[in-house]
């Protein structure tokens, strides 16, 4: 009985140590590192976002060698460092230049953020993607033609409610997190826009 007891309570002290440790840690990362925290997150979820979609085509056979592109989950992973740096700044300039969480500002943000913002980080993701496989500026231009306005109309449904949340519920340093938890769905469908080629 004593055994069980000290076991017991060794087990507790190291849950409260693991939470508290867990604590610190978070408030370190998501504060003094919130930079490298948000390109880690953004890095890692594109990541695993093109991992899934690869996974699909390969389980469904719309892959026509089986195989996972390693090459390819790299390059999507770069275009989440590239992403996430800029959602990092992003995000710190507007709720700068639109402080507050009354519904106007709320739609404001919403409206500047899919208007403006939306575009051109679908650019930045194809121009990014078009470096890393060595593609003519002329290429990357198509491509966005043909392809972007698919990503665009898919954020369309996706971003609004979830920025709703994310402008009216959560501090400034846990957007880039959200944004990519809410993300990654959306970098599944990214990832098979990216390499559909019909």
């Amino acid at each position: 009985m004593l055994v069980k007891s000290f076991a017991l309570s060794l087990a507790r002290l190291k849950w409260k140590t693991i939470v508290q440790t867990g604590k610190v840690a978070g408030k370190t990362l998501f504060s003094r590192y919130l930079l490298v925290t948000n390109v880690t997150i953004s890095t890692t979820l594109s990541g695993v976002g093109d991992a899934l979609q690869q996974q699909y085509e390969i389980v469904t056979g719309d892959k026509p060698n089986l195989t996972w592109d390693k090459n390819r989950t790299l390059d999507m992973s770069a275009t989440g460092t590239v992403v996430g740096v800029i959602c990092h700044f992003w995000y710190n300039w507007l709720d700068q230049r639109l402080p507050g969480k009354a519904f106007k500002i709320i739609a404001k943000k919403l409206l500047v953020d899919q208007i403006f913002f939306s575009p051109f980080l679908i650019a930045v993701f194809f121009g990014t993607v078009g470096v890393l496989e060595h593609m003519s500026t002329e290429e990357v231009l198509e491509e966005i033609k043909s392809k972007a306005w698919r990503l665009y109309a898919a954020e369309w449904i996706v971003w609004p409610p979830a920025q709703l949340i994310n402008f009216y519920l959560l501090p400034t340093r846990f957007r880039v997190l959200y944004d990519n938890t809410i993300s990654l769905g959306y970098d599944v469908y990214t990832s098979y826009v990216k390499h559909d080629k019909g």
